[in-house]
């Protein structure tokens, strides 16, 4: 619990907006209104960093634009691994692109992410969602309207996971190692968190989830 400690004071700020929100939605929205809150509130932040995302897409673009010479490097250099190293090095540095293009967003978001889980897992908010309390786990029960409720949750976590797999595989391509053929199904790791997380995280994940597989259409059309 000393891992979290730090962030008592965010995990504050975050549950009093999520009561804000939640009291706007009441009169619209009753008993649902703290799972529309959620949605809300997790829209807000990931809207607010959207621009680092859009960075992110354009160093992504720039980077695919030199998939041709990385190619052609790694095929003159492959037994030479330091010159292959330095030459990339040059590439990169030349041409203002990096092959950690797409990171910056999701180290952004991480400390966000942790916020959400401490503010949902150790004292979940009050409300529910059709029917089934914010606070319930999965593995508590799957009766009454949690077992469906969660299966759609975790079909749209399937779906969109299948969604990053296949757009992960076209990039990486058919000729890809090591590393690079393991990481599209890392997508998946979700679903298997999904199961264990509260239903108030689990429509965080999902909502989050969903934005980024938007953010994927608007602003990576065209990447491969």
């Amino acid at each position: 619990m000393l891992a979290f400690a730090p962030l008592d004071g965010a995990v504050g700020v975050a549950t009093s907006v999520l009561s804000v929100l939640s009291g706007f939605f009441v009169p619209i929205a009753g008993p649902l209104a703290m799972a529309l809150a959620i949605v809300a509130f997790t829209i807000i932040v990931r809207f607010a960093v959207s621009p680092l995302s859009v960075a992110a897409a354009r160093g992504e673009r720039r980077r695919a634009a030199l998939t041709p010479k990385i190619q052609e490097i790694r095929r003159r250099y492959g037994k030479q691994p330091d010159r292959m190293r330095a030459e990339l090095a040059t590439l990169y540095s030349e041409t203002g692109a990096t092959p950690f293009a797409g990171c910056l967003p999701a180290l952004v978001q991480a400390p966000f992410f942790m916020v959400m889980y401490r503010t949902f897992t150790v004292s979940p908010p009050a409300g529910e969602l059709w029917g089934v309390p914010l606070g319930h786990h999965l593995v508590a029960g799957v009766g009454g309207a949690a077992g469906p409720l969660f299966g759609v949750l975790l079909l749209l976590l399937i779906l969109l996971a299948w969604f990053f797999a296949r757009r992960a595989r076209r990039v990486a391509g058919p000729e890809a190692t090591g590393l690079a053929r393991v990481m599209p199904f890392m997508s998946f790791l979700t679903v298997p968190a999904a199961l264990v997380l509260p239903l108030a995280a689990t429509l965080y994940l999902v909502t989050s989830t969903a934005w980024t597989a938007l953010e994927h259409l608007v602003l990576r059309r065209g990447i491969h």
